[in-house]
């Protein structure tokens, strides 16, 4: 798999920036950052930006809504480390607004490319069609949901301000905004350009103070463990991660969010930590301990339980990319990588320290009978038996997200999912995204019915690609965590018949499942099947959800 450190810049081989157009260079910079594919919609603003695109090495991908390519790069820049996404203005941009939204919330770096209407066409602020209020008035709602915004009208700063973003999203980890007016997209600007290309270093002395004072509580700590979230993928810090651990025999977990980040079969590994919604073996161990070293986490509701976990600062070296805390201290301008590479460096404690590891609990995996209808806990079982190194499991919101906590993911990197902003729809376009960043994955793709007939329509482009992931979709006939905060008709949906799915489109394979037995030869069918996509229509009762989320619509009914 690729790794998300490959987005440092490379040098253009191409003739000298200066005889660029702006569009020529953007697509240029595109390529240094390592970006091969770019998702989108053609609109008459963008029209001659696609026209270049199609004769550059990137491949375009056209999907059917704004909002799914914007989930399908976000699902691309997690596999690949950078994504991006062309659509036209304001009827495209603002279609994107909440997946994107949803990208700057999980730290995915998206590019977004606006067509825009061209500079003259604005003189005497004419009633152009799409337009909203005022020309920046796109611009302006993506300030909000974006690291930084770039608009490329003065052919005098536009090369700037196009190396000014892409940085930007590449050292931050968030979606930036770029704004291309269409008459603007052949200029070639007059001054010679360099690209920038920036080195960031943390302060050597807050640096070295940070290290000391947590290899003093990592020395003397008895009960020592790491909780690794989502900013080790994002920044390709896992093997760093690893070594600190092995080296000086740390057990590990992740949030929910970060679940993947290593390996679960790994021996260090003790599973997800959630507050009250996780194993109780695991949430006692981290709670219990002296010393909780958070590397690249975010304490989000979710990562929290509900803010049912019992963390004591005061024992928390809690270290991100935009803060860095030892108990009561806060240390500025420390940069993550840097103090995860020089803590790493460190025998800290003992190689032979004696592990003093919770003991795991045992989950039963009993002999479903195959006539017995499907239920949760069948289907994923099931699911934690036929998982291998090629799979990649994408999981929607819902129960979707909450039963596969448990599942075991073999490989770094192998588990997607928007556990944090927790957008319904997420999953079918992001399962795009994975393939077209890496072919050789097979999404498992994990959809509650409800989120399914969101954003469902980009198996067409699935098709279009000859793509072939296995599609789950838990038919339970609506919004099943809902109805466990506040039940009533309202979340109910039309049950539809999702294994014709491939009627629509002419290609793939469908499956309906009812029962274990059934399940297990639709799943053997589908592992099979490797030319097309496979969806499966499981249907479970509406009261039927997993441990994890009837955790969770207790607490979550406590506080709504």
């Amino acid at each position: 798999m690729p790794s998300q450190a490959s987005t440092k810049p490379k040098r253009s081989q191409s003739p000298t920036e200066s005889q660029h157009s702006i569009g020529s260079y953007l697509i240029q910079r595109l390529q240094d950052y390592g970006l091969r594919d770019i998702f989108g919609i053609p609109g008459d603003f963008v029209l001659q930006f696609y026209g270049l695109l199609e004769e550059s090495p990137i491949n375009v991908v056209g999907c059917t809504r704004e909002d799914s390519a914007g989930y399908a790069a976000d699902g691309y820049a997690r596999v690949n480390g950078l994504g991006a996404v062309c659509v036209t203005y304001c009827v495209g941009g603002l279609s994107t607004c909440n997946s994107i939204a949803g990208a700057f919330a999980e730290k995915s770096p998206v590019v977004v490319i606006s067509g825009a209407p061209g500079v003259e066409e604005r003189l005497n602020d004419p009633l152009l069609h799409h337009k909203v209020r005022e020309f920046s008035t796109q611009r302006e709602v993506f300030e909000k949901i974006t690291i930084a915004v770039g608009d490329l009208h003065d052919p005098l700063t536009a090369f700037r301000e196009i190396d000014r973003c892409l940085e930007a999203a590449v050292r931050y980890k968030r979606p930036v905004y770029l704004e291309l007016p269409r008459d603007r997209v052949h200029t070639v600007p007059d001054a010679p350009h360099t690209a920038l290309c920036s080195v960031h270093q943390s302060h050597n002395g807050a640096l070295q103070a940070a290290l000391d004072e947590a290899a003093d509580r990592i020395q003397h700590a008895k009960s020592p463990v790491i909780v690794a979230g989502v900013e080790i993928h994002r920044f390709g810090l896992r093997e760093e991660v690893l070594e600190l651990a092995e080296k000086n025999q740390i057990p590990m977990c992740a949030t929910l969010l970060g679940k993947s980040v290593i390996s679960e079969k790994h021996p260090l590994y003790l599973g997800v930590y959630e507050g009250a919604m996780g194993r109780k073996e695991v949430t006692e161990f981290v709670e219990q301990s002296d010393c909780v070293l958070l590397l690249g986490t975010f304490m989000s509701d979710i990562n929290l339980g509900i803010y049912t976990a019992q963390l004591d600062p005061r024992n928390c070296v809690y270290v991100t990319s935009e803060q860095l805390r030892i108990g009561h201290h806060h240390f500025h301008d420390v940069l993550l990588h840097d103090f995860i590479g020089e803590l790493q460096k460190k025998q800290l404690r003992s190689s032979k320290a004696q592990l003093k590891l919770p003991q795991r609990e045992e989950l039963e995996t009993p002999e479903f009978d195959p006539s017995a209808p499907v239920t949760n806990a069948s289907l994923f079982s099931h699911f934690d038996d036929i998982l291998d190194n090629n799979m990649v499991v994408v999981a929607d919101v819902g129960d979707s997200l909450f039963a596969a906590s448990d599942l075991t993911i073999h490989k770094h990197t192998e588990f997607i999912s928007p556990a944090y902003y927790t957008s319904m729809g997420f999953a079918i376009p992001a399962a795009l995204g994975v393939q077209v960043a890496n072919r050789e994955l097979r999404p498992l793709v994990l959809v509650g019915d409800g989120a399914f007939q969101m954003t469902c329509m980009e198996l067409s482009t699935i098709v279009r690609n000859s793509f072939n992931p296995i599609i789950v979709v838990l038919n339970n006939k609506g919004y099943t965590t809902e109805r466990f905060l506040q039940d009533g008709p309202f979340n109910d949906i039309l049950n539809w018949n999702y294994h014709r799915m491939p009627d629509i489109f002419g290609d793939g394979w469908g499956f309906e499942v009812h029962t274990v037995g059934e399940l297990h030869q639709s799943m053997k069918a589908a592992l099979a099947h490797q030319d097309a996509f496979s969806i499966l229509n499981v249907h479970l009762e509406p009261d039927d959800i997993s441990p994890a989320l009837a955790r969770l619509a207790e607490k979550m009914s406590q506080t709504i």
